[in-house]
Formats: C-alpha cells, sequence, structure tokens
C-alpha cells in the first residue's frame, strides 16, 4: 500500500501578490529587530521613529513620495522586460543616459524656450535616451545571442564612464571645480507639488516631491494597458512564457526583445527627470544613486505588476526616509545600519522572495482538501 500525498494547487493570487510580500517583510524586520536589539537599542522603539520619519513628521510623506518615484519608474522598467523573461540589470545606467538626454535639451534650449514646450521636449529627451541605451543590449541579445544580463551590467559600466568624460569636460560649468553642468533656468523646473498644493489652498510642507510623482503614476497606467490590454504586451507575454509557440504563433522573437527593451530603457531613464528636472536642475554625478538596482527588488517585490511596484516603491521610500531619520535620531544606528536593514527588506523580497511558496502551497492544498489525504492501493 502507497500513500499518496494531495495534489498540490497553485497558491490563491492574493496569497502570491499580497500575504508572501508582506510575510517577506515581516520576517526582514523581524531580523532587523533581533539586530538593533543586539546594539542595545529597542527594535520598537526604533520602528516606531522609522515609521515617524517616513509618514508623521511635517514634509516626510512628501519626502516618501519623492524617493518612491524614482522606485517607481525603475521598477516598472524591470517589470516590463520580466514579462519578456528578459533580466534587465542596466536601469542605472540607462537612467544615467536618460539624465544626459534631458541635460543636454535644457542646456540648449533653457534661454529661450518657455516651460511648457520645454520640459515635455525634456521628458521626452529622458525616455530616448534611456531607450536607445536599452535598445543596444537588446538588438545583441535578438540578433547576437550576447546574455542580456551581462551586456546591461556593462552598459552601466560604460553610461558611468560617459557621464564622468562629459561632466568634467564639454559639459562641466566654467569657473568651478565641480563635475556638473550649469544650473538650468526656471524654465526647466519641474513644479514641485507642495506649490501646487498651497495654490490650490492647502497648507502643505515643503518637500522635493513633484510632478513626476504623477507622471510615474501615469507610467502605471500605460503599462498595464500594454502589458494586460494590447497586441504588444500579449505578444511580450507570450515570448516570455514560451518562445516557441511565440515563434509559432507568427510572433518575431527579435522584434519583440529589441521593442521590449526600448520600452524598459525608456522607463528607466524618465527616472532622471525626478531628479535632474525636480530637484538638482543641473546634470550632476550620481545622480542615480542605485535606484536602478533597487528597482529589481522592488519589481520583484511587486510581482512585475504596476499596482504591487507602486505599494513596493512606498515601502522603500519609506525605508529610505524613516532610514535617515534613524541615523539622525540614535548615535548607535548609524547610515550603514540602516542599509543593512534596507539590504535585509531586498534580500528577503528578492533573493528570498519564494521562500515561503512552498509551505504556504502546502498549507493552502491541504485547507482545500479538508485535511483529507488520499489513500491508494498500489503493488
Amino acid at each position: 500500500m502507497t500513500v499518496q500525498k494531495p495534489p498540490q494547487k497553485p497558491l490563491p493570487r492574493w496569497v502570491d501578490i499580497g500575504l508572501i510580500p508582506v510575510i517577506n517583510v515581516l520576517v526582514a524586520l523581524f531580523v532587523s529587530g533581533i539586530v538593533v536589539a543586539l546594539i542595545g537599542e529597542n527594535p520598537f522603539v526604533a520602528m516606531l521613529v522609522m515609521v515617524k520619519g517616513a509618514f508623521v513628521y511635517d514634509g516626510s510623506l512628501g519626502y516618501t513620495l519623492y524617493y518612491a518615484t524614482n522606485f517607481i519608474f525603475t521598477g516598472l522598467a524591470v517589470a516590463v522586460a520580466f514579462h519578456a523573461m528578459l533580466f534587465n540589470i542596466g536601469g542605472e545606467g540607462q537612467a544615467y543616459l536618460g539624465g544626459l538626454g534631458a541635460g543636454l535639451i535644457c542646456l540648449w534650449m533653457d534661454s529661450f524656450m518657455p516651460a511648457i514646450l520645454l520640459i515635455p521636449l525634456a521628458i521626452m529627451a529622458s525616455a530616448a535616451f534611456g531607450a536607445i541605451w536599452g535598445v543596444i543590449p537588446g538588438y545583441l541579445q535578438a540578433k547576437r545571442g550576447s546574455h542580456i544580463v551581462i551586456t546591461t551590467i556593462m552598459f552601466n559600466f560604460l553610461a558611468a564612464s560617459i557621464m564622468v568624460s562629459l561632466l568634467a569636460g564639454m559639459l562641466k560649468s566654467g569657473g568651478q571645480m565641480s563635475p556638473e553642468t550649469r544650473a538650468f533656468t526656471d524654465a526647466a523646473s519641474l513644479p514641485m507639488i507642495h506649490e501646487i498644493l498651497q495654490g490650490l489652498g492647502f497648507n502643505v510642507a515643503r518637500s522635493p516631491l513633484n510632478l513626476s510623482f504623477v507622471i510615474a503614476l501615469l507610467a502605471c497606467v500605460g503599462v498595464w494597458v500594454l502589458i494586460w490590454r494590447s497586441r504588444l504586451g500579449y505578444a511580450i507575454r507570450a515570448v516570455g512564457q514560451s518562445p516557441q509557440a511565440a515563434q509559432y504563433a507568427g510572433i518575431s522573437i527579435e522584434r519583440i526583445i529589441i521593442i521590449t527593451m526600448a520600452i524598459s530603457g525608456g522607463l528607466a531613464g524618465l527616472m532622471a527627470i525626478n531628479e535632474i528636472l525636480g530637484v538638482q536642475h543641473r546634470v550632476i554625478l550620481n545622480f542615480t544613486s542605485g535606484y536602478g538596482f533597487t528597482g529589481i527588488a522592488v519589481a520583484l517585490m511587486g510581482r512585475n505588476h504596476p499596482f504591487g511596484i507602486v505599494l513596493a516603491s512606498l515601502l522603500f521610500g519609506a525605508l529610505y526616509q524613516g532610514g535617515a531619520e534613524l541615523d539622525f535620531e540614535f548615535s548607535t544606528i548609524t547610515r550603514e545600519m540602516v542599509l543593512m536593514i534596507q539590504g535585509l527588506i531586498i534580500l528577503f523580497s528578492g533573493a528570498l522572495s519564494f521562500m515561503f511558496q512552498k509551505p504556504l502551497q502546502r498549507l493552502f492544498s491541504k485547507l482545500t482538501a479538508g485535511g483529507k489525504t488520499e489513500v491508494a492501493h498500489g503493488n
């Protein structure tokens, strides 16, 4: 007599996209709490400070949403590529080149072009430069078989080298030592959200949150329509799920790979508008600050869905802003400790994101089967 285990059913969608990410975050916070306790601080007090720093203090919510804007763009970039089973690691370089595109337009036209024309042009340039930087690895993957992970990583280094060369050379502002361009005129500045709300009669604290947050939300809607409501999105998902079936159906895999990487690169390039047009008002070195890499964890945690990416971006934005408050309030919790907490979130949400999938699958299979096991007689 042999005992057959009940077949394991797929997890309900709300468990896969909702419960598992929450469990991952709670486990990461639990481990982080242990580390905080080991250095002699109360983890509950530290958590309270982090939450207040991210959402309660004056202007803190604006800062959280400002950081979240960067993660929305880079998370969407990773997600679009992943639907075609392309692992785009090059968001950092694509965002860097996006900033160059926006910067070149502003440096060229900000002295004579009005804001209503200049800002849309700069936004389109940032998306176009990011798209071009994504198309090249896509072309190499489609036509030459080069692995997209390797080429996008190398293109990050190339983008960094190009920016260093330009900002320390021909684009460097005269009469200063810093490797950065001159400041743009006011025509190149994205409207700030607190100024818009104050104009409408709301008393809102000052923060770097700007109109790019609204553009990021519109990009989420656009990606949802593209992936789940368009013929191109169907082709992207078909190539990702089964390249052979897609080819049999007449879909050009090479064409879809190149187009997908162009869209992915364009979304990553748009991240630059939050930093360059919204806050810095000049092109500076290292303005990407690792947002392109963190976008990978955001996309994984958000299950490559725009709504999940918005939630994951809010979490990471809160970690960035609340983590800065921890560093300010506690002498024992240094910036490196905050980075460690963020790293644990990325570890459990990214590399270990499916750690609890199989236990939950077994649990839900037992619950749906009523706890009964099927017994069959064999040889």
